[in-house]
């Protein structure tokens, strides 16, 4: 059996489809279903069996190594991802205390653990390497996913399985249209543009000019690749980066959206005054330490990504 957290919402889901195409279907998803909306993520996916978090979580803490029969891998999704949530006990619940009990589960049983972390430990330091010196969160998501990076960092020579944390930054893809607020810019401007014919983006902060704020866009399907290439090697451990390695411009992305449309236009909006000092403006994954690992994804540009997105979203490839 294989276990995926969080394997309603976007990148779980995600990977649960990347599973069942390689015929894998004995997989048990948990999730929190409070916000019903998200079956329609797991409808068409193949799985042995769906848990409420809650359930799970307090199983792996009565039954230790010995709940579940048998598990080959974890992929640990299941987070808090609202960048925007400053409600630290609960993040820090959610986000570090639930990984460590589950990285101390899979210890004990010695199951692969592949886990999620985040770009946003990066916060606004230039540096984008896998490295303590290039971490600066400034939010308290980012900090949430840097505790445990460095939790893992701390036991790393004690633990008895693989371990991997993935870096993702901006994913956007299909399965996505729960997430409200935190859907990518690539799922907002798609609405826009269909709604009023006008993509709108923030005006220049940081020093950019209009919509030239920066992002490392990763298609998810190329996220998935990652994930399932360290599920096929599981002599390597670490953490990594998930990115394109390749920064484009939130124009790059609205010119993409509405040239997929045939036709829209473009208006700034002022920078928001919340986001002041909590706001990545520019992020790049080095994929140095990840093309060292022997992964060889190749991921795909803003421009084949979107293209291939909208597709996805408006029933193109059916």
């Amino acid at each position: 059996m294989i276990i995926v957290t969080g394997g309603a919402g976007f990148i779980g889901s995600n990977i649960v489809r990347g599973l069942n195409a390689r015929g894998i279907d004995d997989i048990l998803i948990v999730d929190d279903l409070t916000d019903g909306h998200k079956f329609r993520n797991i409808a068409d996916l193949k799985i042995a069996d769906y848990l409420d978090k809650d359930d799970f979580r307090s199983r792996i803490a009565d039954g230790g190594a010995k709940a579940f029969a048998s598990v080959d891998a974890v992929f640990h999704q299941g987070a808090c991802s609202d960048t925007t949530e400053w409600d630290g006990r609960f993040m820090l619940d959610n986000n570090y205390e639930c990984s460590k009990e589950l990285m101390g589960w899979c210890a004990a049983r010695k199951a692969p653990f592949l886990y999620a972390s985040s770009a946003a430990v990066y916060g606004g330091v230039q540096g984008f390497a896998e490295d303590p010196a290039c971490e600066a969160p400034i939010n308290v998501y980012g900090y949430s996913k840097w505790l445990f990076d460095n939790h893992v960092r701390r036991h790393a020579g004690d633990l008895p399985m693989q371990v991997v944390g993935l870096r993702y930054f901006n994913v956007y893809g299909p399965r996505e249209q729960h997430k409200g607020a935190m859907a990518s810019v690539a799922y907002h401007l798609d609405g826009q543009v269909r709604e009023t014919r006008t993509a709108r983006l923030f005006e220049g902060s940081h020093g950019y000019g209009d919509g030239q704020q920066r992002r490392d866009f990763v298609h998810v399907d190329d996220a998935v690749a990652v994930n399932l290439f360290f599920l096929d090697n599981p002599a390597l451990s670490g953490i990594y980066n998930c990115g394109t390695g390749k920064s484009q411009t939130f124009n790059d992305v609205a010119l993409s959206v509405i040239e997929w449309h045939g036709g829209g236009s473009l208006e700034y909006i002022p920078f928001p005054e919340h986001l002041e000092g909590a706001y990545q403006a520019f992020t790049e994954a080095d994929l140095t330490k990840l093309r060292d690992a022997g992964c060889d994804v190749a991921f795909r540009s803003v421009e084949d990504g979107v293209s291939a997105y909208l597709d996805a979203l408006h029933g193109r490839n059916a």
